[in-house]
């Protein structure tokens, strides 16, 4: 009897969906049963042809042979999975299977991860598709008995590879382009370029930015103080000698309350997590990046199984979901989250109204708890901040508004007219499920802080006690965190000065999707483009070089923009795929056009005078990830060697990060602010620094590695390797 291939997209999906469907023999990449067999991709097992699979003169870089735009984009084997391909593409074809279900990740790119591999292996079977939203058992076997028919994502299929083929089009051409140009290493991309142009832009702004020194005037009434505005409800001065005149004219003198309003307000709950909101916020508390807090997500998600599909850009979910609520609600009951847990489960009713809405649900709904049982002691410590975040957040959206009376004080002071606020808290609704360090400012004025206000009545009087001229300098724009650009990359509408361009893109869409972000802007780093210092992301010299050479337009947020909003059409049935791609050729004919005929010019301002040991040109120092590097600057030798990489390790002096540097027993820690230190002295005391061996080892291992790694390719490999000793 012929039996059901599943297809999942990682090892460990795939065991877990084994053991929920009985297939306990384990065979060569696969489990097997009395009516299915579980294989497994490991990602990508296929991918899109380099160019040179095409024609081998694209074997070399030249400005004469582009664009390339090949009539029909070829499908290749990744090589190094080409083991488990073999694997897979036997199952696909084998008399022993008679159907197809298709289990990757329920997304865009799970649906190409899975399409390629079929179209590749040429297996005509029919298809059917697993579409769940969470990996518990419960989940699993609810979707293995209401399977979908593969025909019903074809159009998903087709924006997921209308993405990849625009990628490989416009990123190749314009990629080689510069570089064949410039003799450099440059990149550029669709979504990676208008990101970065986002962050030179602000850089640039900053530096143009000229601060200018402004005063106010604060009356301290005893009990509480008051901020002097003017007519126009300006509270600044730029005048040091207006603001003393204003001081001079209320000291010692009694003030009238003109007004005295009391409102009654709310505050609704935030809505639920999508991945761009929790993405923030982890960054916000916890100094998390986009890709990290993602894949711990991705843990939670597929190991753990406690909280549902990672890779949403929706913040609600639907009717049919409301009746799993007290479930869920039942699962997180446990340390701190019993009480109000079981708060919400002892209502008469749970409240829906703000999480429950079906218009704002795609594919998927939004980050919530599973209802599967919780152990805390089996998180690591990042995992359980994320857990956290989700939680909490589920609580809220469940719970009462926060309600207040706000009070708003106008008193009047020989003509002059001071202002305060306070706020009398009535509820604290779901504000009582989160400190401080989450706490809402973004309605606050920053010269006029809320404040517990005394029993103030209209008409009555006050004392003048002391008047205080505050000084200050106004600030520029603050760069992007990995926080402040998701938000960016997400509402690229609010960069955008012109008018009608705005109105365009809030209709449009944003920089790539919740699910590539965190890619794009990990990419940004690696190609050298940007830095950190501390949480802020800075652009280097070779970021600022390349957003001044490239093509114009590339540089739009706008047209980036409506590229994602066309795609997401595609999926939708609304818009055709082939005029899509059809544009993205002619859009890369144009974008080598204008960088050939480009004058503008490239320049290494980083070069040193130390020579690659395999090709003999000027190396290049640049800041990585974790510390300073050495890079060729050939693209096709690829060398690269670290000089220095950031510790755990405390400066004894003024506590920030120590870098260690220097080879073999020369090697040294060094601090920012000076301080030097032999590595055979750090050891002697390294235990009460807090760095240990794994500082060294890796420092080690970074000196020895020449090439850079496969990432997360490298991981899911050396993941099942272990899994399958």
């Amino acid at each position: 009897m012929a039996k059901a291939l599943v297809l999942a997209e990682k090892p460990s999906v795939a065991k877990d969906l084994a053991r929920v469907l009985g297939c306990n023999r384990k065979g060569n990449g696969c489990f097997s049963g009395d009516k299915y067999i579980v294989t497994w991709a490991l990602g990508h097992l296929v991918t899109l042809a380099d160019p040179e699979a095409y024609d081998d003169k694209y074997k070399s870089w030249r400005m004469e042979d582009l664009p390339m735009l090949p009539e029909r984009m070829k499908l290749v084997v990744i090589g190094q999975t080409s083991k488990q391909f073999k694997t897979v593409s036997g199952l696909l074809k084998s008399n022993d299977t008679d159907r197809v279900i298709i289990a990757t990740d329920a997304g865009r790119e799970g649906e190409l991860v899975a399409r390629w591999i079929i179209a590749k292996a040429g297996c005509r079977k029919p298809m059917q598709r697993l579409w769940i939203s969470s990996q518990t058992d419960k989940a699993i076997r609810e979707g293995f008995a209401s399977l979908k028919p593969s025909s019903q994502y074809d159009n998903l299929y087709k924006s997921a590879q209308c993405r990849a083929n625009a990628d490989w089009l416009v990123g190749l051409n314009v990629t080689r382009a510069l570089t064949c140009k410039h003799n450099a290493q440059l990149s550029a991309g669709r979504v990676q370029t208008p990101t970065l142009a986002m962050i030179v832009r602000r850089e640039e702004e900053i530096q143009k930015f000229r601060p200018r020194d402004y005063f106010t005037v604060k009356a301290d009434f005893g009990g509480f103080t008051a901020l002097y505005k003017d007519g126009k409800n300006q509270a600044r001065f730029f005048d040091a000698a207006a603001a003393q005149a204003v001081a001079n004219a209320v000291r010692g003198g009694a003030g009238k309350l003109t007004d005295v309003k009391k409102t009654y307000k709310f505050k609704a709950p935030p809505a639920a997590y999508d991945l761009t909101e929790l993405q923030r916020d982890a960054n916000k508390k916890y100094g998390y990046s986009a890709k990290q807090t993602l894949s711990y997500m991705q843990s939670l998600y597929e190991t753990h199984k406690i909280l549902t599909y990672p890779r949403t850009d929706s913040r609600y979910i639907t009717k049919d979901v409301v009746a799993t609520l007290p479930e869920r609600l039942r699962a997180i009951s446990i340390g701190p989250y019993r009480e109000a847990a079981n708060s919400l489960l002892k209502a008469k009713s749970i409240q829906t109204k703000y999480i429950v809405y079906d218009a704002k649900v795609t594919d998927h709904h939004a980050i919530i708890p599973t209802e599967q049982y919780v152990d805390l002691n089996a998180l690591s410590r990042e995992e359980r901040h994320i857990y956290d975040l989700v939680v909490r957040r589920f609580l809220a959206v469940l719970s009462a508004p926060y309600e207040y009376d706000e009070v708003q004080v106008t008193i009047n002071v020989n003509r002059h007219n001071f202002y305060a606020r306070g706020q009398i808290v009535k509820s604290a609704g779901w504000k009582s499920l989160y400190d401080s360090s989450m706490a809402d400012a973004s309605d606050d004025d920053p010269d006029m802080a809320r404040q517990d206000l005394p029993a103030l009545h209209q008409g009555g009087t006050v004392n003048v006690r002391d008047v205080r001229i505050v000084a200050g300098k106004t600030a520029p724009p603050a760069r992007y965190n990995e926080a402040t650009l998701l938000t960016a990359m997400e509402n690229p509408a609010s960069q955008v000065e012109n008018s009608s361009l705005r109105s365009v893109l809030q209709t449009t869409g944003g920089l790539g999707t919740p699910a590539t972000r965190a890619d794009i802007i990990e990419k940004l780093f690696d190609s050298f483009y940007v830095e950190r210092r501390g949480r802020e992301i800075i652009p280097t010299s070779k970021g600022k070089q390349l957003i001044n050479i490239v093509p114009e337009d590339l540089k739009s947020a706008e047209l980036t923009a409506k590229w994602e909003q066309r795609l997401s059409q595609i999926a939708k049935g609304q818009a055709n795929d082939k005029q899509f791609v059809d544009e993205m050729r002619k859009y890369a004919t144009s974008l080598v056009s204008s960088v050939k005929s480009s004058t503008a010019q490239y320049r290494h301002d980083n070069i040193t005078r130390q020579v690659c040991p395999e090709c003999g040109k000027y190396l290049l120092e640049v800041n990585g990830k974790k510390g300073k590097m050495l890079v060729c600057q050939d693209r096709e030798c690829g060398y690269r060697k670290s000089l220095s990489i950031l510790t755990n390790a405390r400066c004894p002096e003024c506590h920030k990060k120590l870098e260690i540097r220097g080879e073999g027993e020369k090697k040294f820690f060094i601090c920012s602010c000076g301080y030097r230190e032999k590595l055979t002295d750090f050891e002697k005391r390294k235990e009460s620094l807090g760095a240990g061996k794994r500082d060294i080892e890796n420092y080690m291992k970074n000196q020895n590695k020449n090439k850079p790694s496969n990432g997360a390719l490298a991981d899911q490999l050396a993941k099942w390797l272990e899994e399958n000793k």
